[in-house]
């Protein structure tokens, strides 16, 4: 299955300026697509940030209590976007690209019109959920900790 592209934005600092490319798998039903965003730096992808509606991650919906501890709001309210993961390639690291990914996430649901974004950042533990400090940095804010490794952040617009 090849994923389709498209230019979306140039964002970081100028050494920087990864490039993010859009990427929707092609060949799946629309509700099972995932969106996401692929920072390249000199034409080599360098890494990816998994951004789409909430309501279309049916393992956050189901399997993942986490986001849900304390919290009333409406699961499938698809006007909430989460990402889910984000990744930077080894060799990469600690040279702002999550930092980049997690603004672009916040300018990629924005822009197709969802009313918040979340991330579920681990607090101890590097991983592909990302760090507190890069969604602090896009302006994401706590607003719970379901556990003691967990945070929910949130950005409303």
């Amino acid at each position: 299955m090849q994923p389709r592209e498209r230019c979306i934005a140039t964002v970081g600092a100028a050494e920087l300026a990864p490039r993010l490319r859009e990427q929707t798998a092609c060949g799946q039903p629309e509700s099972a697509q995932t969106t996401g965003l692929v920072a390249y730096l000199d034409g080599e992808p360098v890494g990816w940030c998994a951004v789409d509606p909430r309501s279309a991650n049916p393992r956050l919906l189901s399997q993942c209590p986490t986001p849900w501890v304390g919290r009333t709001e409406d699961k499938s309210d698809a006007s909430v976007w989460a990402v889910t993961c984000i990744l930077t390639r080894a060799g990469f690291r600690r040279r702002g690209i999550s930092r980049a990914l997690a603004r672009a996430a916040v300018d990629f649901a924005r822009q197709r019109g969802a009313r918040a974004l979340e991330a579920y950042p681990h607090t101890s533990e590097v991983g592909h959920f990302g760090t507190p400090s890069v969604f602090a940095a896009a302006g994401l804010v706590e607003v719970s900790r379901p556990t003691l490794r967990r945070i929910v952040m949130r950005i409303d617009f």
